[in-house]
């Protein structure tokens, strides 16, 4: 037959019951803590272990130890969360970009405008060859190719280039002729 944990005529009386669940709960609040690590999740898992306990009091065979019960229950629902928690971070992390955004600082943003302004005050065969080199990543060989000029033109050029870049980046603007 089942029994509800209020009814008087189980085997234990419902005063018994409380008394029993009272002096059982320090213990297993201490239980879920070493547990979770953490009091309100050690909390809430007792809380959902009573919970639990409570929906399935008909389920419990009344010569089983209501400690060892409530124990087994609460460490069950303990690995339950855990699973859960898990699948819901793997399903999350399904969601999220791989790369992260990236907010840049006032300071990199400064620095960006700056060599921008000072790549604009490059000729534009400097430009040219800074971009396929630095930014397209051609080989010297490759740019040489390209622009139709020698290897040790573009490896010239390329340095005089690099040159004008770091004068202009520490302030250096050339003056412009009339």
């Amino acid at each position: 037959s089942q029994h509800s944990p209020l009814d008087k005529s189980c085997f234990m009386s419902r005063n018994d019951i409380d008394h029993q669940i009272k002096e059982l709960l320090p213990r297993l609040r201490r239980f879920a803590y070493w547990l979770t690590r953490d009091v309100h999740e050690a909390d809430d898992l007792v809380q959902s272990a009573l919970v639990r306990a409570l929906t399935k009091w008909s389920m419990r065979r009344e010569e089983a130890s209501l400690k060892s019960w409530l124990f087994t229950i609460l460490y069950r629902q303990f690995l339950a969360d855990k699973r859960r928690k898990a699948r819901y971070w793997g399903l999350l992390s399904k969601f999220k970009h791989e790369e992260a955004e990236y907010w840049p600082s006032a300071e990199d943003e400064v620095a960006t405008q700056g060599m921008l302004a000072a790549f604009n005050h490059l000729s534009q065969e400097q430009r040219g060859l800074l971009l396929l080199i630095v930014i397209e990543g051609f080989s010297y060989q490759e740019a040489a190719i390209m622009l139709d000029v020698p290897i040790g033109t573009v490896m010239s050029r390329l340095s005089r280039a690099r040159k004008a870049m770091h004068h202009l980046c520490e302030g250096n603007v050339p003056r412009t002729t009339l």
